[in-house]
């Protein structure tokens, strides 16, 4: 052993046995290394909204918060008026509502420009707003609804051109920060307006009238992009056909996307005419597939539609989802934008618009449904892709509330529900559609109709995402630095 100390190189030995035996029992009795948990999006409550109902003059106007268990509960307040300047003063009495769970409706004199809706707090999770108009002669015959909308930086519009029907476009800005707009329309002929050296400033508090005649004549199916450079703007269109043709709002559609889901198609007779725009720079085949009461397939001899690169295109799709409740699923190789033209029966017609919408995955909410007189509300819902289930509740201006109502779809299956208030409760009511936990995608949309002597009336609303809660990004450390 003495012999093995005095030999440097054996004592050189000792040490490294010493110190890997040394280091090894610290890695065995190391702690088990922290799992890294990546940063989810977080879901909050909505706290503001602000929504534009764009032409209310002469239309009933319907407000409503639904009540939610785990929504902010503290104060708020919902406040309608007139469109101003913030420097403005004045300008009439505002309607303030705050008690969320009610339905609150007022029918608007004529005149006036649109209506602001303003809700904070306890009235902002969820809010949703609407105007509807009724006229039984005249150019404007018929029903014409729209969901009053938020100031965005882009919206899209699919149907009829201005050589077909008057379309005149509504833009409002009720930020603070002037908008900066400007236009693209596609036509059958392609691109007819370019968004370079067309455009209009609109400032804050400021709404502008535009009559699309004025901007592209020609195209007699059209897709109507608005969008900003600068700013926020509230963007809805109206079309007008003409004497006994009909007259309703086009709802916006969804973004282009390579896949587009055109839902709330009532089981009424009638025309059933499909718009499909590519903004994009290549040509592309539609292919269409049709959710019915029945079952999810492609429609004999209209599987497809081709759709040159930067243009529009329409299909007449009346024989194979007319007098059926329906959704389309259309699938491209490229992005598209879609909308579709319901037509009501009659001597005098009138029309009803729907466009590609998104899933109501956190559910959604109609404020205006009716059940007066000769008029009747539907719910149409559709299941496209998995089996879904729903929960569908009443929210009527007057009386109390029925019991919501649970709603099964199989999978590619399209159902429509009669909406009927409790007995007892008088005047409209609003929708509350809440996917049930483990439920697949629902697309849907509320039709309201009368049958009147001379034609069905008609309006159509697809279900948007309501405005109850809100997916907050993730935040991170990060050791990076913004430069000047």
């Amino acid at each position: 052993m003495r012999r093995l100390i005095e030999n440097r190189f054996g004592l050189l030995a000792l040490v490294l046995v010493a110190l890997g035996a040394l280091y090894g029992v610290a890695f065995v009795s190391r702690p088990a290394p922290a799992a890294q948990v990546r940063p989810q999006a977080v879901k909050a409550p909505v706290e503001s909204v602000t929504a534009v109902c764009p032409a209310p003059s002469g239309s009933r106007v319907s407000v409503v918060t639904p009540t939610e268990q785990q929504q902010n509960q503290g104060q708020g307040s919902a406040t309608l008026s007139a469109i101003k300047a913030p420097e403005e003063k004045g300008g009439g009495k505002d309607d303030v509502i705050d008690r969320p769970g009610l339905l609150w409706q007022r029918e608007i004199a004529a005149g006036g420009g649109p209506l602001v809706v303003d809700a904070t707090g306890s009235m902002a999770a969820g809010l949703e707003s609407a105007q509807t108009a009724r006229e039984t002669s005249g150019t404007q015959r018929g029903l014409a609804g729209v969901r009053c909308v938020e100031p965005g930086a882009e919206s899209w519009f699919v149907g009829p051109g201005p050589a077909a029907a008057e379309m005149t476009l509504y833009l409002a800005n009720p930020d603070s920060a002037p908008a900066n707009v400007s236009f693209m329309v596609y036509s059958g002929e392609g691109p007819v307006l370019s968004e370079r050296g067309n455009g209009v400033v609109v400032k804050p508090g400021q709404h502008r009238v535009i009559r699309l005649r004025d901007l592209a004549p020609s195209p007699l199916i059209m897709a109507l992009q608005v969008s900003t450079r600068s700013g926020r703007v509230a963007a809805a269109v109206k079309a007008v056909l003409g004497e006994g043709r009909g007259v309703d709002w086009l709802p916006v559609a969804a973004a282009p996307a390579t896949r587009v889901v055109v839902p709330g198609i009532p089981g009424t007779a009638g025309q059933r005419e499909l718009y499909v725009a590519t903004p994009g720079e290549r040509d592309t085949v539609v292919r269409i597939r049709a959710v019915l009461e029945d079952g999810s397939y492609a429609l004999k001899n209209k599987e497809t539609i081709e759709v040159p690169a930067g243009s529009a295109a329409s299909l007449d799709l009346s024989t194979g989802i007319g007098g059926q409740p329906a959704a389309l699923v259309l699938e491209s190789d490229v992005p598209i934008v879609a909308g579709l033209k319901i037509t009501g029966t009659g001597a005098r017609q009138d029309v009803a618009f729907t466009a590609g919408a998104a899933s109501v995955d956190l559910g959604s909410v109609v404020a205006d449904g009716r059940a007066e007189g000769k008029q009747t509300s539907w719910l149409v819902l559709s299941a496209p892709f998995a089996a879904a289930a729903v929960e569908v509740r009443l929210l009527p201006s007057k009386g109390e509330a029925p019991a919501p109502v649970e709603v099964k779809l199989p999978a590619g299956r399209t159902k429509e529900i009669r909406l009927a208030p409790p007995k007892g409760s008088k005047g409209g009511f609003s929708v509350v559609v809440r996917p049930m936990p483990g439920s697949g995608p629902v697309y849907g949309g509320r039709v309201l109709d009368e049958a009147a002597k001379d034609g069905q009336m008609v309006t159509a609303q697809p279900l948007a995402l309501a405005r109850t809660w809100a997916l907050v990004p993730p935040t991170v450390d990060s050791p990076g630095a913004v430069l000047p």
